[in-house]
């Protein structure tokens, strides 16, 4: 039998090596600061390093512990907004926006001088106020941070350094000290529920496979990520993979599984990589084999790349994608848990779900439950974008606020020109397309499970776009129909047609050929999409559409009857006019017009022939007098 792991050893290593370094320096790894140049800084601080003789290591040594600096990569640190990041500790210092040419700067100002650099540190936008470090920035001050508060701190790709923050031990306590019924009444004691749209109890759904005896399991990682504008299970499995894999080792010991896969979109590389690394890792270890914490049990994981299909984000379709058949949803029941991958009793959570499992297996004074509301305990991750001066990764209990989400940790709502405009708060779009408009009638809303349900909207997986007043609600729902369209599978009639017929009716609004009969066909087909549908995306395809409708109606009323967009983001509905009383009459407009719609002469007042006129907008973004109006 294959030797196992002692963790209690592990741990020493890590301690012992990582005690010895005296700074350490991170480098935010996650893929908005690489796409932004970090890997570039982190060569270049390396490099420089080495030139001025310090003493430096790009990864702990744990044969030969070393004085000196550790230079390190992590996964996101959260803060996007204000990337690429470098983070000093113990100094609890944060350089943002950092370049290359800031490198030296850093080694002889802050790792030799002992300085801090003030024009690198966080800058609040409203108060010019400059934060030191995470401790002191209010964007991560109003958060709590429990799945991913290592996420932008260890290296992804260094077990040791997971398992010197009490990783694995849970695991090792699920399969060492418990039986699989223990496992699954501690989690549903806990109150977890799946944290990828649907809120269902793990712990209960945990149970109804564990009951279905079979010579063969399955645990699957649901890590396609599909929602526009949502980037959480990325994060997670790019900035600590090894909390998946001993979730996914406590969900084996729940439900007497010995085999998984952690089925990740191709969009997602770094997150398939470090997967892949970690996963190796373990079974060096032997975390991962056929001895799992010496109980004779076998767990092993492999890593299935989706094709970027956002239908496989439901979970007969992801199976089927796994078995290498294409990914359409199958009628339940039977469910997974009963009938699913290759027909044997399956198990399927989403990552941020799975990386809160070995919280919870530590969780003896019960701080869990102590978080978030009464029926939706723990925290969830957002993906906070859009019309915010914070945009990012924040983590918040449930029953947080909207308001709180808005203008406390996101800083407030910017305007069209930039400025912060707390006024021109219009909505948060919430889960994506499956999810629905929270308006400012629910700013103080709880962000829970059961309190959106009760407004028709839904957690989702937890995207979060913050909209001000110059976005088209229209365009809006039109974007996520487009994307929803795209996206069917085509397996059952009224998602196929009923996405392309709302996507045409909204066409026809925007374009400003639609009719009261335009309105009232548009809702019979949301709500006929939505009842008939085969699966959970088919079925909340319409949201988008049914919330807008609902919270903003005048504004499709003012595109129908007026032929007017409010919002002015609507070409076809757009009137472009000169103001008689601010016209100088300089002719720039007319110059400038591509189709010769604007006649004036010098000096005189203009005026625009509508026939002519293409509506581009050139004559707005040209008249030095603010004398036309029309476009955005």
């Amino acid at each position: 039998m294959a030797n196992t792991v002692n963790l209690s050893n592990e741990k020493q290593l890590f301690e012992n090596s990582y005690n010895k370094i005296d700074r350490r320096i991170i480098v935010c790894a996650g893929t908005g600061c690489i796409a932004n140049g970090s890997l570039k800084i982190h060569d270049k601080l390396v490099d420089e390093i080495k030139a001025k003789d310090l003493a430096i290591d790009i990864e702990l040594d744990y044969e030969e512990p070393k004085e000196g600096l550790l230079i390190s990569r992590s996964g996101c640190q959260g803060f996007c907004q204000v990337g690429p990041l470098i983070t000093i500790l113990p100094d609890n210092i944060m350089y943002c926006q950092v370049k290359e040419d800031d490198v030296d700067r850093i080694i002889d100002e802050t790792l030799i001088g002992n300085e801090v650099i003030e024009d690198l540190l966080y800058k609040d936008v409203s108060s010019g106020k400059r934060y030191k470090g995470t401790e002191e920035i209010p964007f991560y001050t109003r958060q709590q941070r429990t799945v991913i508060k290592d996420c932008g701190f260890i290296n992804p790709e260094d077990i040791r350094e997971y398992i010197g923050g009490n990783g694995y031990e849970g695991a090792r306590r699920a399969f060492s000290e418990m039986t699989s019924a223990e496992v699954c009444q501690l989690v549903k004691d806990s109150g977890l529920r799946g944290r990828g749209g649907g809120g269902f109890s793990t712990g209960f759904k945990w149970e109804l496979t564990l009951v279905n005896k079979s010579d063969k399991k399955y645990v699957i990682c649901n890590g396609d990520e599909g929602d526009p504008g949502a980037f959480m299970d990325r994060s997670i499995l790019e900035g600590n993979p090894h909390s998946v894999i001993e979730g996914m080792l406590v969900a084996a010991k729940a439900i007497e599984a010995d085999e998984g896969y952690v089925y990740v979109r191709v969009e997602y590389p770094l997150a398939v990589k470090r997967m892949r690394t970690a996963i190796k890792d373990a079974e060096a270890m032997g975390i991962l084999g056929d001895n799992v914490f010496g109980s004779g049990k076998r767990f092993t994981i492999s890593v299935k790349e989706g094709a970027g299909a956002f239908v496989c984000g439901e979970e007969t379709a992801l199976i089927a994608s796994i078995e290498g058949k294409r990914g359409m949803p199958k009628p339940k029941p039977p469910f997974p848990a009963v009938k699913g991958l290759f027909d044997k009793p399956t198990v399927i959570n989403n990552v941020e779900t799975l990386a809160t499992i070995p919280i919870i297996l530590l969780d003896e004074e019960n701080k869990f439950k102590q978080l978030g509301t009464e029926k939706s305990p723990g925290t969830k991750t957002f993906a906070l974008t859009g019309n915010v001066v914070n945009t990012g990764l924040i983590e918040v209990p449930f029953g947080t606020t909207v308001r709180k989400i808005v203008f406390d940790i996101g800083g407030g709502v910017v305007n069209a020109k930039g400025e912060i405009d707390n006024d021109d708060f219009k909505l948060v779009q919430i889960g994506g397309p499956s999810g629905g408009c929270l308006t400012e009638e629910h700013l103080d809303i709880p962000l829970d499970f059961d309190s959106l349900k009760s407004i028709g909207a839904m957690i989702g997986s937890g995207g979060l776009v913050v909209m001000n007043k110059s976005t088209c609600i229209i365009q809006v729902a039109k974007f996520f129909m487009q994307f929803t369209q795209n996206e069917s599978c085509g397996k059952c009639i009224p998602c196929r047609e009923g996405t392309k017929q709302m996507l045409e009716l909204l066409n026809d609004i925007v374009e400003g050929v639609a009719t009261a009969e335009t309105l009232e066909l548009l809702t019979k087909t949301a709500k006929t999409v939505q009842k008939a549908s085969l699966c959970g995306l088919g079925k909340s395809a319409p949201n988008p559409i049914l919330s807008t409708m609902k919270y903003f109606r005048e504004e499709y009323e003012a595109h129908v009857f007026k032929k007017i967009c409010p919002a002015k983001e609507c070409k076809a509905l757009t009137v472009f006019e000169i103001i008689p009383e601010l016209c100088k009459g300089c002719t720039l407009c007319a110059r400038k017009c591509p189709v010769d719609a604007i006649e004036g002469k010098v000096r005189e007042i203009h005026r625009i022939d509508p026939d002519k006129c293409i509506k581009c907008g050139v004559c707005v973004e040209t008249c030095k007098f603010n004398a036309i109006t029309g476009g955005a």
